[in-house]
């Protein structure tokens, strides 16, 4: 469970900072308006629920459903990506969500709203192991724990701008056109979708030998560094992937952290304004605070365990600082400041466990065997995505709290982190 670096010449260094510099600042743009297009539901039902007389159950099983397609079509999705290239796949993927998650607009009933839930799911699946796949192909394992941290800080820099944004446009556009707040947010977070995956066809090369941008001597320098990491990770293809414990166990793992990140993605909204925050566009500045702590600990945990070459205390502490402040915001949910530190807290920890959680699979996967076990994980573990806001849900209709719901979570993420702990050292 650590990463063994060999010195790197002054012509890898400045290579990897044009890679990086080149890659990294696009895909993190990607994954913004990725993750705004599969949470601003969550924005949406401050609003939606009222005008189409809809109970949480309902919200919470058409939040999670998104997770059913998601799972049926993402394995599929990263073998062609593995087959024909991030660059042709990758815009597909964008472009057909952008265009299914503005009709969102039109929901008029539960089963309108589940099958458009159901739909952009799958035409989603096999963005983010996709570009997890993609990011194998040009940086090696002790370079990944800050690039995709640096990668998935979008998830935090996504709420930090889509909170306020989405209360803007709800409150800014109510009634515009003979159509609902919630409407708007649909149409306008859905269109920058469609355009980015249309740069995305122009702008990604597919391989480092397809870079015309680096020089021939980067590029061998760059091939060589990533086949001397790849030299103990043996491609057993497709099949036995699907049969291999350290994958499932990766899985059941990630579907601990993932429970927390949809916790709070899809609940977020709902919490604050239990906390006695009513005005739409207030709840959705308050929201910017816990997601911009947590971009900042993102980076800076991932530094570190770059640094240190240390990758299971890492990830299991912040996995359970995620799950106590989880506890506090239930302690404290009738009080918005503590209510906002604990929820500050629980956002940094649970956000920051997912890239370090990725630095393990992606360092004993290869080839098409990393296609697929990327892919299984991330449905497997996504299947949280459908459980976490069905079961907050159903605790809130239940109990009129979704307090309980809170801390199912955070035991999950104590789960988590002790199968880090007792189970990935194993793990080589």
């Amino acid at each position: 469970m650590t990463t063994q670096s060999l010195a790197e010449s002054p012509l890898e260094i400045k290579a990897y900072a044009k890679v990086l510099w080149r890659l990294v600042p696009f895909l993190f743009l990607c994954y913004v308006v990725a993750y705004l297009d599969r949470v601003n539901v969550g924005f949406a039902k401050l609003q939606m629920l009222t005008d189409l007389k809809f109970s949480e159950t309902v919200y919470g099983l058409g939040a999670g459903i998104f997770f059913i397609g998601y799972f049926i079509f993402e394995v599929p999705s990263n073998i062609i990506l593995h087959k024909t290239g991030a660059r042709v796949w990758i815009a597909r993927i964008m472009i057909t969500w952008g265009v299914i998650s503005s009709a969102m607009m039109f929901v008029t009933s539960p089963e309108m709203f589940y099958i458009l839930r159901f739909f952009l799911g799958a035409a989603e699946a096999g963005f983010f192991p996709g570009i997890i796949l993609y990011l194998t192909y040009w940086f090696p394992s002790e370079r990944r724990g800050r690039v995709i941290a640096l990668f998935m800080t979008a998830i935090a820099l996504s709420g930090v701008i889509g909170g306020p944004l989405s209360g803007w446009i709800m409150q800014a556009f109510a009634g515009a056109n003979g159509w609902a707040g919630w409407q708007w947010l649909f149409l306008l977070e859905g269109i920058p979708s469609i355009l980015v995956g249309i740069a995305v066809f122009f702008y990604l090369d597919d391989s480092i030998n397809a870079a015309k941008w680096l020089t021939q001597e980067e590029k061998k320098a760059l091939s060589d560094r990533i086949a001397a990491d790849n030299r103990g990770v043996v491609d057993h293809g497709i099949a036995h992937t699907f049969t291999n414990p350290k994958v499932w166990l990766m899985a059941l793992i990630y579907f601990c952290f993932i429970m927390g990140l949809y916790g709070v993605s899809f609940w977020l909204p709902q919490l604050i304004k239990s906390m006695g925050v009513k005005d739409v566009l207030n709840v959705g500045l308050l929201t910017a605070i816990p997601y911009g702590f947590a971009a900042l600990v993102m980076i800076l945990v991932g530094r570190s365990s770059d640094r240190t070459g240390e990758r299971r205390w890492h990830t299991a502490l912040v996995a359970i600082l995620g799950g106590v402040g989880l506890i506090f915001a239930g302690i404290f949910s009738d009080s918005a400041v503590m209510g906002i530190v604990a929820l500050s807290i629980a956002t940094a920890g649970i956000l920051t466990s997912l890239p370090l959680f990725w630095t393990v699979p992606t360092a004993f996967l290869g080839g098409a065997a990393a296609a697929a076990g990327i892919a299984i994980i991330n449905s497997l573990g996504n299947l949280a995505g459908f459980v976490s806001p069905f079961m907050v849900g159903y605790v809130k209709d239940a109990t009129g709290s979704p307090t309980f719901g809170l801390y199912v979570i955070a035991a999950s993420l104590f789960i988590g982190a002790l199968l880090v702990l007792g189970f990935v050292k194993k793990v080589k």
